[in-house]
């Protein structure tokens, strides 16, 4: 293959007059993103991933514009694509190429052959660092090294099939690593390294204590409901609200509407979870209970059919059910379609209305997208923070420590937890406690007893 650059790479955006819009969407969400300001500082100066090419396969943001704009502060040469074809914000993909020289490969509403023309775009770039959000990217790739080009879209397999076996094989040998930002991307990667297969490092951004316990529960659940609230314009309150799912993200839409007075039942297969909801004071019970009175569903699960075929059967009429979940398989929409007398699009934005052959009408936001990024803007920048801070330092220490990572999933390095969390929580103006000498010498030695 021959080395490909950013300059090489033409950007596939919607309309470049949309940039002034999305300069000033960027520079706002920065206001709100002082740590990976900070890091942006100390990238311009020390420029420590100088040469390096990086394809990035995430929500096209305001936020991660952020993200971008510091890996290129640091020296590296990005291309950008869209993790979801629905997240893409339009004026800010315009905004990185014309007013921050990134390539950006991402359109709102982009078609599955599209989302997967860009896929190739990522890969024919060349990277020596990836960045993943649900691991479409890293699972191309090894699909495509294990010469398995049956399992990987047309357009994945047309670029692909310009090589040798041999050429496929290698094809990835430069890369250096990766990181992934999502639950559902993880959860891939792990089965990836489980069956032998992953080709390179990987940090599972997502299990970062400053990613999960932040972005998951407060920046999901604060958007979560803001999606289903832009999307319907319904009062929460007193209406029954269905989580599927209590981990991180689930804790947060959970929390979140109950503060607004909803009526909040949780639905789970991990019984720790499940004990965890009820101590919470939620009403825990089964889907196929919790579908017949609920009048709101949200599912953050990370698996598939978790609102399957006979739960939309027992769901009254005018129910709404929304996605939180990285992919749209949470959704069974492909049953749900099928028990249909009609689909109609945008009876409100973002809303599709189901009328099913028994009468009755089900609601569906952001075609089972991501709620959050399809019906609203995604997570507040100030939780993007922390996260994309994650994102930019764990390529620094890919870097620092290039071959002697072993290719399977790794976490996020202390000494980067704490700095990112300290640098946090400096800039809301918050102090905390340091321990004495003594202290140390006590949480380290065993001697001292009652």
């Amino acid at each position: 293959m021959g080395t490909a650059t950013a300059s090489k790479i033409t950007s596939d955006i919607k309309d470049a007059k949309l940039a002034p819009g999305g300069k000033k969407r960027i520079m706002w969400a920065d206001r709100d993103m002082p740590v990976l300001a900070a890091i942006r500082a100390r990238f311009e100066k020390d420029k420590p991933l100088a040469g390096l090419r990086m394809s990035a396969c995430l929500h096209v943001t305001a936020e991660t514009a952020n993200l971008a704009r510091t890996l290129k502060a640091g020296g590296a040469e990005l291309l950008l694509i869209a993790s979801n074809p629905l997240s893409t914000q339009d004026d800010v993909a315009a905004s990185l190429v014309h007013d921050f020289g990134i390539a950006v490969c991402a359109i709102h509403g982009e078609d599955n052959d599209t989302y997967y023309k860009h896929v190739a775009s990522a890969l024919e770039f060349e990277p020596h660092v990836t960045m993943d959000d649900g691991a479409d990217l890293v699972s191309s790739m090894v699909f495509v090294a294990l010469n398995r080009l049956d399992d990987v879209h047309a357009r994945v397999r047309e670029w692909a099939s310009k090589m040798s076996p041999a050429d496929r094989a290698k094809a990835f040998a430069n890369v250096i690593g990766s990181m992934e930002e999502t639950t559902t991307g993880v959860i891939r990667l792990r089965a990836m390294e489980k069956d032998g297969v992953l080709k390179f490092p990987v940090i599972a951004v997502n299990d970062a204590k400053t990613k999960h316990m932040f972005d998951n529960r407060y920046g999901t659940g604060q958007s979560t409901i803001d999606g289903i609230i832009r999307a319907t314009n319904q009062l929460l309150a007193g209406r029954k609200l269905v989580v599927a799912g209590y981990g991180w993200c689930g804790k947060g839409v959970a929390n979140r509407a109950r503060g607004l007075g909803a009526q909040v039942y949780v639905t789970e297969v991990d019984p720790i979870a499940a004990l965890e909801a009820a101590m919470d004071g939620f009403a825990v019970v089964p889907m196929a209970d919790a579908a017949k009175f609920g009048d709101v569903f949200v599912t953050v699960t990370g698996n598939k059919h978790v609102v399957a075929r006979d739960h939309f059967l027992a769901m009254k009429d005018g129910a709404v059910v929304a996605n939180s979940g990285h992919f749209d398989v949470e959704l069974d929409l492909v049953s749900l379609k099928a028990e249909s007398a009609s689909v109609t699009p945008d009876i409100r934005r973002q809303v599709e209305e189901y009328k099913l052959k028994n009468g009755k009408s089900i609601f569906v936001i952001g075609q089972g997208r991501l709620v959050n990024l399809a019906a609203a803007e995604g997570h507040p920048a100030s939780v993007m923070d922390m996260s994309f801070a994650t994102q930019a330092l764990t390529t620094e220490y890919c870097i620092k420590n290039k071959g002697k990572l072993t290719n399977t999933v790794h976490d996020v390095p202390t000494e980067v937890e704490d700095y990112i969390a300290r640098t946090k929580l400096a800039s809301m103006g918050i102090a905390i406690d340091n321990l004495t000498k003594d202290q140390i010498a006590y949480l380290s030695g065993w001697e001292h007893g009652t």
